[in-house]
């Protein structure tokens, strides 16, 4: 996909940000959160997907006061200011942890595996933490 202005043809990429690692106890799912905003703020084609541990991220009513760290989970609403509009969670990784979209913060398409495997196919970039 092109898009051509007075400078010359800009060059979109297809990325998508995979993450894997439960929301605390490291600093992996806040700082994908960042980068994935930042490319977006950039114009280019992003995706979001939650698997394993990765789903808890969305989870609602998170409270973190006993671990001593800032519940971040609500800033994934920012996504929609950003048209960031392709967030996948992996079917399997949501029901082996108890979880229904009706627990998210925010909306996603759940997909099984084998449709994310497409999916990450179709990718200029896939980055994952």
């Amino acid at each position: 996909m092109e898009d051509f202005d007075d400078d010359g043809p800009e060059i979109i990429k297809r990325f998508m940000y995979v993450n894997r690692r439960a929301p605390y106890g490291t600093i992996y799912a806040l700082e994908c959160l960042e980068v994935v905003l930042v490319a977006a703020a950039f114009d280019q084609d992003v995706s979001v997907v939650f698997v394993d541990d990765g789903v808890c991220q969305l989870k609602k009513n998170q409270d973190t006061t006993e671990i001593g760290m800032k519940n971040f989970s609500r800033t994934y609403g920012a996504l929609d200011d950003y048209d960031v509009e392709k967030i996948y969670v992996e079917k399997e990784s949501l029901e082996a942890r108890g979880l229904t979209v009706d627990d998210l913060v925010i909306p996603v398409e759940v997909v099984a595996a084998a449709q994310l495997q497409v999916i990450m196919a179709q990718q200029d970039v896939v980055i994952s933490s």
